[in-house]
């Protein structure tokens, strides 16, 4: 044997930077739309400086972006794991994001601003608040994370059936998908029971056409689905998100919010480039790629950590006589500082031992499963037969 050692030249990684800056700025349109218009108007005090973003683009974006994913990913391993893995990766971060903010603003909230119990605790842990409005968001960006849940788990279930997942049952879905919650608006405005309400919001009605685009934007990337079927649905897409921002003024007249929804379509249009030609590495100068790919790899970790505590570094920057430019870089810094906390310290260990507990145990089931039984060997009649159900060594399957 040859005692020369081959060293083989790292692997290419896939990652694009274009799909890390979109991350990114999507949660930096995020931070500053609370920081400079849900701030001002949820705590007077803060005043509201030379930058105004009131644009509600970043956070709908995000919920795009994850059911693209889903399709890039999903093929990659069993349906049951990839909804494990969802799971693995947002629910500690949250449990973890909740309680901090929760005993932040609970003792550390300035006189007059909300401070939350100990039952709005439990209510945030739960996610209740879209079927039970009684209970208050300790933070107003914790409204999409089970969204994000229920949308893994509704794609695991359709590519897990074999038909409903691909090929025109798909299709056939996704359109039911934007069609139903837009048929059934007029209903929706009109005052109905709260049954009706708790069912729609609780299972996100209102938002599955972002979903669908991220959906219809794969498939239209990886050509699954023709130019003309493609911007025939992300139109209703964006039909359907024009309803959802309406305002119903007191005469009954209805008002679109026509800057958001045009944050959208650039957003669409935005991803859908992204996805279906070349990367912008040819853009987007090289020393910026380290930072990019850093903040896009901590992004949901900031989304979980910025608001509600940072309106409070924020009063604070205010009772200190700083600017709202101050204030709103306060609030981008310490979202940021949190949210990288909490990325290395729960989400990531997080996700890896619970994925390691996953495959650990579905190695064993699997094992067992594949285990052969010994071979019964022929007896006389009226003999009883003697079964240990053990296994010969060298047939064992590793678990």
């Amino acid at each position: 044997m040859s005692a020369e050692v081959q060293v083989r030249p790292p692997a290419r990684s896939n990652r694009k930077i274009s799909w890390d800056l979109i991350r990114a700025g999507c949660v930096v349109m995020v931070m500053v739309f609370h920081a400079t218009f849900e701030g001002p108007q949820l705590h007077p005090e803060l005043v509201p400086g030379r930058i105004h973003f009131d644009h509600q683009v970043g956070a709908s974006l995000l919920l795009l972006i994850s059911a693209y994913f889903v399709c890039v990913t999903i093929g990659r391993g069993t349906a049951l794991r990839y909804a494990w893995g969802r799971i693995a990766r947002l629910l500690p971060a949250y449990f973890a994001a909740v309680a901090i903010t929760f005993l932040v603003t609970r003792y550390l909230s300035p006189p007059g601003w909300f401070r939350p119990s100990w039952h709005d605790f439990a209510a945030n842990e739960l996610m209740l608040w879209n079927w039970f409005p009684k209970y208050p968001f300790i933070d107003g960006s914790y409204w999409t994370t089970p969204l994000q849940l229920m949308g893994f788990i509704m794609a695991a279930l359709l590519y897990r059936s074999g038909k409903l997942g691909h090929g025109r049952p798909l299709r056939v879905v996704l359109w039911a998908l934007v069609l139903i919650p837009i048929l059934q608006w007029p209903y929706r405005i009109s005052g109905p029971p709260e049954l009706y309400r708790a069912l729609v919001d609780g299972f996100g009605f209102h938002r599955l056409h972002m979903f669908v685009a991220g959906v219809a934007i794969w498939m239209w990337s990886t050509k699954r689905m023709s130019h003309w079927h493609f911007g025939l649905l992300i139109s209703t897409c964006l039909l359907a998100h024009a309803l959802h921002t309406a305002i119903i003024g007191p005469d009954g007249s209805v008002h679109i919010v026509w800057g958001s929804w045009f944050g959208i379509a650039a957003g669409f249009a935005i991803i859908a480039i992204a996805s279906r030609f070349r990367d912008w590495d040819h853009l987007v100068p090289k020393p910026t790629w380290r930072a990019i790919r850093w903040f896009a790899g901590i992004s949901y970790g900031v989304y979980l950590m910025h608001q509600a505590i940072g309106y409070i570094v924020m009063r604070q920057l205010g009772v200190w006589h700083f600017g709202p430019t101050v204030q709103l870089a306060g609030m981008l810094v310490t979202g940021t500082l949190l949210g990288w906390a909490l990325t290395k310290a729960v989400e990531r260990p997080m996700q890896t031992r619970l994925m390691k507990w996953y495959d650990a145990v579905a190695d064993r089931w699997t094992a067992a499963r594949r285990t052969p039984e010994p071979e019964k060997t022929p007896e006389p009649p009226g003999e009883p037969s003697e079964q240990t159900g053990q296994q010969p060594e060298e047939n064992r399957q590793p678990a």
